[in-house]
């Protein structure tokens, strides 16, 4: 099961399969609707999205920030 309620998770060979598609020019509207994944999905798996890029360049950290000491 997906971590968001309502969010797919897809899998590897199904990412391959959308972006090999969309290297041989098919458009992401037409790969959209073809395999009924989001224009958002497919741009992500394709590297269209630059906040994607950054997100895997440097991560964000996890759990609450540290508060830092007073003086």
């Amino acid at each position: 099961m997906s971590g968001k309620k309502g969010m797919l998770r897809y899998g590897q060979e199904m990412k391959e399969i959308v972006v090999q598609g969309y290297r041989r020019g098919i458009s992401i509207r037409e790969l959209s609707r073809q395999y009924g994944i989001s224009r958002y999905a497919i741009q992500s798996w394709c590297g269209l999205r630059k906040e994607v890029e950054l997100r895997h360049a440097a991560p964000l950290p996890k759990g609450r920030p540290t508060e830092k000491s007073k003086t």
